[in-house]
Parts: C-alpha cells; structure tokens; sequence
C-alpha cells in the first residue's frame, strides 16, 4: 500500500503524542507498547519502523512532553502572567486531575531518574529553560540567586502536586495545593492576590 508522502512522518508524531499522554498517565514501566499502539490504533507490528526501542520511544514521549510544558510557560509570558499567575497554573484542580496531559515531572520524576544517561541529559535541558523563564518572573530577575530561587519554587511545585495527587481526599488535596503556592510565593519573596485561584492550564 502506497501512502501520501509525510504519513510516516505524522504516524510516528501520533505515536508519540499517545506515548506522552500513556507515559504520564500510567508510568513508564506500566506503560507498553502493544497498550500504546492500541491507544494509538495501530497494531503492535507498526512500532518497530518508527522506533528501534521502547526506550527510544520514551525519550521523545518524555521530551514532547517538556516541550509542551514549555511552550504553555512561554505563550502565558508573552501574555503578562506574573510568577503567581504562572504558579496558580501549575497547582490547581484541573492539574491534578489531569496525568496524562500534565507535567511530566509530577507524573515520572522516580522513573526518569532511572532511565537511560541520554534521557536524563535531555531532561536536564527541559528543566533548566523551563527554570530560566520562571527566574525571569522572579522580582530579582536576571540575579545570581534567582535560578537558584526558581529551581526550588519548581521543585516544591512538583512536590505539592505529587503529595495532592497521593490523597484521595478532595477537600485535602485542595488544601495541599492553596498551601503549595503560598510557600512558593513566599519563597519568591512576593505575596499577592491579582491572580484569580481558580485558574488553570498547567
């Protein structure tokens, strides 16, 4: 069967925006080939043109992943979002709810850390743009401290995010969430309340 020039191409893009969404939603190791081509609909006999591993596919869900983080933070920059508005963001209801279309560092951090050196290293660039544009929000901006500052208010984000997804109690994990970002606030030296709790789009 003969097929319209790009398909190959936009057969591995839908693998991978499936793998991304399948990876964040059930881990890495639960997360199959067959169940992902499945999802994708497609048999698992359609893998092996595109990737040569599960690794290999891994890699690019993990990095579409970061990369849609990271296209989200820079759009709500261009649009004005201060550092609360940014936080409010990431630590609301609708991301809680959301694993497989959230971020990938709330949903693998224990699995990435034990994937393969090439992952990690592409992890690592992720991580330290996506802190660069939040030091930029930071009231010191451009500062020595401020990547180190944004680095920990990333990581208390991840964390409060995960510890709210722990708890099966809803009013709980709100609660989590409304004390994650006060600490992160606080962290960045600034508290105010221009930004409207009840946003979302992580």
């Amino acid at each position: 069967m003969r097929f319209e020039k790009g398909h190959k191409a936009a057969t591995r893009r839908h693998i991978v925006d499936v793998a991304s969404k399948c990876v964040r939603r059930d881990g890495i190791s639960a997360a199959g080939i067959a169940g992902i081509m499945g999802e994708a609909g497609l048999t698992k006999g359609a893998f092996s043109p595109h990737f040569e591993s599960k690794e290999a596919l891994v890699r690019e869900a993990i990095a579409s992943a970061l990369g849609d983080q990271q296209l989200r933070l820079d759009e709500d920059q261009r649009k004005g979002l201060d550092l609360e508005g940014a936080i409010r963001r990431y630590l609301n209801r609708a991301h809680l709810d959301d694993k497989a279309a959230g971020c990938p560092s709330a949903a693998l951090l224990p699995e990435i850390a034990r994937q393969p050196l090439s992952t990690r290293q592409d992890y690592e660039k992720a991580l330290q743009r996506y802190v660069s544009t939040l030091a930029a929000l930071l009231p010191d901006a451009g500062s020595a401290a401020s990547r180190r500052r944004a680095t920990a208010i990333f990581g208390l984000m991840v964390g409060t995010l995960q510890l709210a997804r722990a708890v099966p109690d809803t009013l709980q994990a709100e609660q989590i969430l409304e004390g994650g970002v006060e600490a992160a606030l606080r962290l960045a030296g600034t508290i105010s309340s221009s930004i409207s709790r009840d946003g979302n789009g992580y």
